[in-house]
């Protein structure tokens, strides 16, 4: 055995993972001996992150199961929209406790836009019946790229002022002055990622666990896609993979795109082009909301335009299935219903070869508006509780006692 393999936090792992829940077969899965296992046990609980269960019996005195207990922290979550923002305090298993909804415009900047999240945050630890020490984490979820290593928003098409911000340590600082704690970074760590990641990491989790290659295109105010492999978020080398609203169509040279270019997927068939071109055939729309409504209403020229934007991005997905065969693919955001919905399996199964969407199921999101906040919530717990990670926080918290 080398590395970690034996550590508290691998054992922590192979709980929270259902793949040994009970002494004996911790000792199976890792070749520790008895009182090993017992002493890295006792570093758990004592940390507060287990707790026992009476398992079954089979005629004999029924085996203790281990449980990772979800409720000795909370994380605090906030998944950011171009005109609105939703924020909640949620267990460590996902479990929404409190939760808010409020108007917000990323283009007030990163200062305005952090503080007013931070001063969510104290009520809805308060309507959650928790204390602000139970706060393990803080999780952003942000509708542009993210370089996941620096925690930084880079070069976002629809977040004017964010690029290259120091987010992390802002959202620290507000949350401090706000409703109190520690601006260390390691006393209360901030992680950040692009939303379509983590709603991808959510759907994936929440309905498909034994998909190895899932794909989600959000289609809201731009469109980008998350990808999850063998579980694990692929976000390319700097945070930059997924970014579907910027391939460029060859026949749409005058559509103008927020990036500054010409010809982007973003400026011919996402939210905010769908809003302009019902204004401009006398529909008032403002954003992808309005679109969104549009729909709910069944307005006909929404329907029709919604169905062809579905196409276009159908058009596009046909390359992203074949490139990695995936096993579903989730559409959400403010378009994803039937007339989108349709376009995209029309164009997708007419342009992909047949053997690359044979096994290919095309859904829509199952989380709904909460996917974002709970892929964000699952971020900070993965990130928490990986064993290394959980053995340098075990440590920490033995030379604190």
């Amino acid at each position: 055995m080398t590395g970690n393999q034996g550590s508290a936090g691998h054992l922590l792992r192979l709980i929270r993972t259902g793949q040994a829940t009970t002494r004996g077969e911790l000792q199976r899965a890792t070749g520790l001996s008895r009182s090993t296992v017992g002493h890295r046990l006792d570093q758990l609980f004592g940390a507060g992150w287990l707790r026992d269960r009476a398992g079954t019996s089979t005629g004999g005195r029924p085996s203790s199961r281990l449980e990772f207990d979800a409720a000795h922290a909370v994380v605090l979550a906030a998944a950011l929209e171009t005109r609105h923002g939703r924020a909640a305090v949620l267990d460590l298993a996902g479990n929404v406790l409190a939760e808010r909804t409020g108007a917000l415009d990323l283009g007030d900047g990163p200062e305005a836009v952090l503080d007013l999240i931070a001063r969510w945050f104290g009520p809805l630890l308060s309507e959650a019946g928790t204390d602000p020490d139970k706060v393990c984490g803080i999780g952003l979820s942000v509708p542009g790229p993210v370089d996941w290593e620096s925690g930084q928003v880079v070069q976002p098409p629809i977040m004017p002022g964010w690029d290259r911000y120091p987010v992390r340590e802002r959202l620290r600082a507000a949350y401090a002055e706000h409703v109190g704690g520690p601006t260390t970074p390691t006393a209360l760590p901030v992680l950040i990622d692009n939303d379509a990641n983590l709603m991808a990491y959510a759907e994936q989790r929440a309905g498909f666990p034994d998909c190895g290659a899932f794909v989600l295109v959000k289609v809201s105010t731009g469109i980008g896609a998350g990808v999850v492999v063998d579980g694990e978020i692929y976000r390319g080398i700097d945070g930059g993979a997924g970014d579907l609203g910027h391939i460029r169509l060859h026949d749409r040279p005058d559509a103008l795109c927020m990036c500054g270019s010409y010809g982007c997927l973003a400026a011919v068939a996402s939210g905010r082009a769908l809003a302009r071109e019902l204004t401009a055939i006398g529909i008032p729309t403002t954003s992808g909301s309005g679109v969104r409504e549009h729909l709910a209403a069944g307005q006909p020229d929404a329907v029709r335009m919604a169905r062809e934007a579905g196409q276009r991005v159908g058009e596009v997905l046909a390359t992203v299935v074949t490139l990695l065969n995936p096993g579903v693919l989730v559409i959400a955001g403010d378009l994803a219903g039937s007339p989108f919905l349709t376009g995209v399996r029309e164009l997708l199964y007419q342009r992909a070869m047949p053997r690359t969407t044979a096994h290919l199921q095309v859904v829509t999101s199952s989380l709904g508006e909460r996917a974002g906040l709970r892929g964000t919530a699952a971020m900070v717990v993965e990130h928490l509780y990986a064993p290394e990670r959980a053995d340098a926080r075990l440590a920490a918290l033995g030379e604190s006692s």
